[in-house]
């Protein structure tokens, strides 16, 4: 099973990380396009003072730059996002770093909000969230419930074996679970804005992995 350290005992020794090119960086563009696409969009999403949770180029026919921002207390409105989406698109004019005609779309992390930095598994702690691994953990790739925060490098997640660690490097994906707490965590952060009103973003459509059982193999 994964490091438990303290946390139980009777847990097997911790097994080696599986084989990861990408250790030491975050979830939020994992592909080299999307890495070089980042650094173009990231300096103008920090320097209107948000943050960039994700980035992901959809390739193909209808090529898609999805760009998903929020401030950094949370709670990033319709109005921000627009103009969010104008300075971006002056600067990927002049930048010009994909061929050929692409959409750019911008959007909030929304409701079951991706977790793509080790910083994310501690701001939500104590809710619920689904993770998958790159490699299979004991055979086993897809771990659900309630976020214990960090522990040096470690996302601490409770299952129902108890409190376990996964290395944040091993991840492949991570996200929360939508339920009544976290609507209620997210209408406090944008101050009592309708429920109709929020942005779940286009992003929920590209995580196709969210359907499947969370603890199959």
């Amino acid at each position: 099973m994964p490091h438990t350290g303290d946390r139980n005992k009777n847990e097997e020794t911790t097994r080696p990380a599986p084989e990861n090119p990408a250790a030491g960086r975050d979830l939020v563009a994992v592909t080299p396009i999307e890495e070089r696409l980042a650094g173009i969009v990231r300096p103008v999403v920090e320097g209107m003072g948000y943050e960039l949770v994700r980035l992901r180029f959809m390739g193909g026919e209808g090529r898609t730059l999805q760009v998903m921002v929020d401030r950094p207390a949370g709670g990033i409105d319709i109005n921000e996002l627009a103009e969010i989406s104008t300075a971006l698109s002056a600067v990927l004019d002049v930048e010009d770093p994909i061929e050929s005609a692409y959409t750019l779309e911008v959007s909030s992390p929304g409701l079951d909000r991706p977790l793509t930095r080790p910083k994310d598994f501690t701001i939500w702690a104590g809710f619920e969230a689904r993770l998958e691994t790159r490699e299979p953990i004991e055979g086993r790739r897809r771990f659900r419930g309630q976020l214990h925060g960090m522990e040096g490098n470690e996302v601490l997640i409770e299952i129902p074996e108890g409190v376990i660690g996964l290395d944040f490097d091993w991840l492949a994906s991570a996200r929360l679970i939508a339920n009544d707490e976290l609507i209620g965590k997210m209408m406090a952060m944008r101050k009592a804005t309708p429920v109709e009103n929020l942005d779940r973003g286009s992003f929920d459509a590209i995580e196709t992995d969210d359907n499947r059982e969370e603890d199959g193999k």
